[in-house]
């Protein structure tokens, strides 16, 4: 006899919003789950299954019972149970209780005493009878963000609720939730199927709704997507773009989904390909076709949630609504070009930054300064990364930024080459936003690299400095995300920074007033303005500690994703390099060093000449620096000298390139010495002039690796 069934649940509803359709089934399951483990109830593998009219768990493998449980109740005391030999009144009570005879009741020995105790089996409930609480308590705590009431209920869901399925193997799990009770009854595609089916079994459910036009496995629905938009364009003459959120928002939005190629205007491809294409994506959830070079074709797929009889018509009605967009695109984008961005920057001092901060022409000063500072760095001329950073915030004045929020940067780019600037400064435009995701390519041109730098040293900055600075999940500010770009903008670019110095440079560009409260407020004391501008210097490293601190633990995040174990990037961490450049150098290096067969022997020295240091200054010892080789008793001191000056000697020059792989290679030729060194000589002698000379060697052999990192703190 099978042991267990497969549990379907659907709820059934009006259209879901597509953002949150994905997430609401992923809930469900969870929820599922998560009580089916609480309540003992063994299971197998478990899928989310959606559709934008419906959410779906299926669970395979089901325990139709609960496990037996061994229950225990614990008595009276053994001692002065019993009356003359006989059971005493609350040993009987006891067993009376339990329903058993005393004799049925058995010991439990404990180290405070022994006690009379009741042992019996419960049998497991049945799996169908604890079903209904556990399905309605899922449905009834999903995520609903902002729900709806239809009717005259009480209660809510994100849209009206028609159905309910809940099948146990071929059992109808009875439960009611949202006004609906359970069933096997469904509905499939509202105009191909638009009638009632049942389910027989879970196991039914995907191709019964198959049948019925109906695609519920989301991964199958995207695979569809993309098979049709690529079919839909290579028949244009191109290839489909396709980026991922546009499938899956797509996907959500259909339960049969059909491609549809569609022509667009010639008249309309003037327009830079951004406009167009958010025109398209954004706004339309449609797909651009790219010809062979990458460019743009007069061309783009529709996906229809119908096959239909008449595609001619539904093309038709996806060419109509595009029109007017781009019409007015154009329009606006005419317009822009009639005036330089140049004009656009009194109008930025009308926009407010943030209400500390001043306007976005204030920012724009701010950046532009430190733009100026950075260039250098980047073999750009400081005038030529000043204008630059000026000109970056122009083209949010500009018509179709207006009208197209996400499209920042990309106008800049396109209204600056049709003006006349130089493309090194349109590039920047456009790249100064770079990374514009997590995962996006940083900015690709040495000036766009330079903007991106300094856009984020002010933002991090004054945000920091308006005490608005990222806690929990609220990041309103996106500083985490700056950070980040900020950090890979550096290192994957090899763009050598002082970022400490940068920082300071930030923070002393915040607008007087709110720096000076920031400052008081890290030194938790309120200062007169005089006293507090000569503390300025002083209270200004806090911060900038602060804002360094904050960008090393996305660089731990950025790190991590790449595989970069917590030890590692700490042991480099301890060392706070200036430059990330180098902190990225000293970190692959450490990771060289972990592979050396000399590793684990010489990370254990470290850590045992790191404790014996910090136990000899608590005490009172005096840690020196000065080696006198006349003290030395042991030829293992002697031998460690030697092979620390000779490999060290080889190493130093190395640290100092920047080469720090082959001066840790170098350094692990001290295992030997270092071994013999402890098997043989007594640190904490009696002498403390031998003592101290003894202590200051092995700070000399600690300083020697701490060129690179503390290895001291690699597990």
């Amino acid at each position: 006899m099978t042991a267990h069934a497969d549990l379907l649940v659907e709820l059934l509803c009006e259209e879901l919003p597509a953002k949150a359709v994905g997430e609401l089934a992923a809930a469900l399951l969870a929820n599922l789950t998560s009580r089916l483990t609480k309540a003992g109830i063994a299971h197998g593998t478990a899928r989310a299954l959606y559709t934008p009219r419906r959410i779906a768990a299926h669970i395979d493998a089901v325990a139709l019972q609960q496990p037996e449980q061994t229950l225990e109740r614990r008595g009276p005391a053994i001692a002065g149970s019993m009356v003359d030999g006989a059971p005493g009144k609350a040993l009987l009570g006891f067993a009376q209780s339990c329903g058993v005879a005393v004799d049925a009741l058995q010991k439990l020995e404990t180290d405070k005493g022994a006690w009379w105790v009741h042992r019996h089996v419960k049998p497991g409930a049945l799996t169908l009878d604890s079903l209904p609480p556990i399905i309605e308590e899922s449905l009834k705590t999903l995520p609903l963000g902002k729900p709806m009431r239809w009717a005259n209920r009480d209660d809510a869901f994100l849209r009206p609720v028609h159905g309910l399925i809940a099948l146990f193997g071929d059992a109808v799990v009875p439960a009611q939730v949202f006004g609906v009770h359970s069933g096997r009854r469904t509905r499939g595609h509202r105009f191909h199927n638009p009638e009632e089916l049942s389910i027989g079994s879970p196991a039914a459910y995907v191709d019964a709704l198959q049948a019925a036009h109906v695609i519920v496995d989301p991964s199958l629905r995207r695979e569809r997507v993309r098979a049709e938009v690529l079919t839909a364009a290579r028949k244009l003459g191109g290839e489909a773009r396709l980026p991922q959120d546009l499938i899956d928002e797509v996907s959500n939005l259909t339960e049969w989904p059909c491609a549809i190629g569609c022509t667009l205007p010639a008249e309309f491809m003037r327009l830079p390909d951004a406009v167009i294409v958010t025109t398209i994506e954004t706004h339309q959830r449609f797909f651009p076709v790219l010809a062979p070079d990458g460019g743009l074709l007069p061309s783009f797929v529709g996906v229809a949630n119908i096959d239909s009889k008449d595609p001619n018509e539904i093309r038709k009605g996806y060419e109509r609504v595009v029109r007017p967009r781009l019409a007015d695109a154009a329009f606006f984008f005419d317009q822009d070009l009639k005036q330089p961005l140049a004009e656009h920057l009194e109008a930025l001092k009308t926009v407010t930054y943030q209400q500390k901060l001043g306007s976005v022409f204030d920012k724009s000063e701010r950046v532009a300064a430190l733009a100026r500072e950075l260039a250098p760095a980047a073999n750009v001329t400081p005038e030529e990364a000043g204008a630059a950073a000026m000109l970056a915030k122009a083209d949010l004045m500009s018509r179709v930024v207006g009208e197209f929020p996400e499209l920042q940067g990309q106008m800049g780019r396109a209204y600056a080459i049709a003006q006349g600037h130089s493309e090194a400064l349109a590039i920047a435009l456009d790249e100064v936003y770079a990374p514009r995701q997590s995962a996006s390519p940083i900015a690709a041109t040495p000036l766009g690299r330079v903007l991106a730098i300094a856009e984020r040293l002010d933002t991090l900055a004054g945000i920091f400095a308006v005490g608005m600075k990222p806690t929990g999940n609220k990041d309103p500010f996106a500083l985490r995300r700056a950070a980040l770009g900020l950090a890979r903008t550096l290192i994957e670019s090899g763009l050598r920074v002082d970022l400490p110095t940068m920082l300071e440079k930030a923070v002393i560009g915040v607008p007087a007033q709110s720096l000076k409260d920031h400052l008081a407020k890290i030194a938790n004391q309120a200062f007169d303005e005089g006293l507090l501008g000569k503390l300025a210097d002083r209270l200004t490293a806090p911060a900038v500690n602060e804002l360094y601190e904050f960008i090393l633990e996305r660089t731990r995040a950025y790190y991590s994703e790449g595989g970069v174990t917590q030890d590692v990037f700490d042991a480099v961490a301890a060392r706070r390099p200036d430059d990330l450049v180098d902190f990225d150098r000293r970190l692959k290096a450490v990771l060289a060093f972990k592979q050396l067969p000399a590793c684990d022997n010489l990370v254990a020295a470290n850590k045992r000449i790191r404790n014996i240091l910090r136990k000899a200054e608590e005490s009172g010892a005096s840690v020196g620096r000065d080696i006198d080789s006349s003290l030395y008793q042991h030829d293992a001191e002697r031998a460690l000298d030697a092979a620390l000056e000779r490999e060290f000697g080889v190493a130093d020059p190395a640290f100092a390139r920047g080469e720090y792989v082959h001066g840790l290679t170098q350094l692990a030729q001290l295992q030997a010495p270092i071994n013999a060194f402890f098997d043989g000589v007594m640190v904490m002698a009696e002498d403390p002039a031998v003592r101290g000379n003894r202590l200051a060697l092995l700070h000399r052999v600690s300083e020697a690796f701490l060129r690179t990192a503390d290895v001291s703190l690699l597990s």
